[in-house]
C-alpha cells in the first residue's frame, strides 16, 4: 500500500480517536443538564434552556462519536449473514458498500451546509460561494467585515431562542469526519484484500 495512503489512514484514525474519546464524555454533560432540568422543575421555576441544550449535546455526542464508532467497528450492522463470512468476503462487501455510505454522507453534508448557510442569514442558491466569500473576507479584512456579511441569524422558535448555526456547524463537521473515516476504512479493506495490514 502506498505510504501516502498509510499516512492518511493513521492520521484520520488518530484524529477521530481523539475527537471520539472527548465526545464520549458529553454523555455526562447530558446527564447533568437533564438532572438540572428535573431539579429546576421540582424545586424552582423550570429553566428554559435545558431541553434544547440537551438536544444539542446529544447531537454533538452522536455525530462526533460516529467516526470513532466506525473505526472501532461498533456501528450497527445487519448481521444476518455478515458474521459468518470470512474476513476476505467481509472486506469485499465493505469495500463495495462504502460507496453507498459515502454518497449518503455527501448528500447529508451538502444539506447540512445549505442549512448552515441559511442559519447565517444567506437566502441565495449558492451556499458554497457564500462560505468562500465569508472565509475570504475573514482572512483579508478581519472578523468585523466578515460579520457584516452575515444576515439575520436563524433562531429556534422556542422561548429560549438560541441561534442555530453552532449546532449545524457541529453536524457538518461530524459528517465530514465520518466521510474521512469511511474512506480510511475503504483503504483498509483494499489493504486486507491485497494481504496487507494498515
Amino acid at each position: 500500500m502506498p505510504k501516502a495512503i498509510l499516512l492518511y489512514i493513521q492520521a484520520i484514525d488518530a484524529m477521530n480517536r481523539f475527537i471520539g474519546r472527548i465526545a464520549m464524555y458529553l454523555i455526562f454533560a447530558l446527564i447533568g443538564i437533564l438532572l438540572w432540568s428535573s431539579a429546576s422543575k421540582v424545586f424552582m421555576t423550570p429553566s428554559l434552556w435545558t431541553l434544547e441544550t440537551a438536544q444539542f449535546v446529544m447531537v454533538a455526542y452522536f455525530v462526533l462519536g460516529g467516526p470513532y464508532s466506525i473505526q472501532l467497528e461498533s456501528n450497527v450492522r445487519m448481521d444476518l449473514f455478515y458474521g459468518d463470512w470470512s474476513p476476505t468476503t467481509k472486506a469485499w462487501v465493505d469495500a463495495f458498500t462504502v460507496f453507498f455510505l459515502v454518497y449518503y454522507l455527501g448528500v447529508l453534508l451538502y444539506g447540512g451546509l445549505v442549512s448552515m448557510a441559511y442559519s447565517l442569514g444567506y437566502f441565495g442558491s449558492e451556499p458554497f460561494d457564500f462560505f468562500l466569500d465569508l472565509g475570504w473576507t475573514f482572512l483579508t479584512q478581519g472578523p468585523t467585515a466578515a460579520g457584516e456579511q452575515l444576515g439575520f441569524m436563524e433562531r429556534s422558535p422556542t422561548a429560549w431562542r438560541p441561534v442555530l448555526w453552532p449546532i449545524k456547524a457541529v453536524l457538518c463537521a461530524g459528517v465530514f469526519l465520518m466521510i474521512l473515516q469511511a474512506l480510511a476504512e475503504f483503504f483498509r479493506d483494499i489493504g486486507r484484500l491485497r494481504g496487507e495490514t494498515a
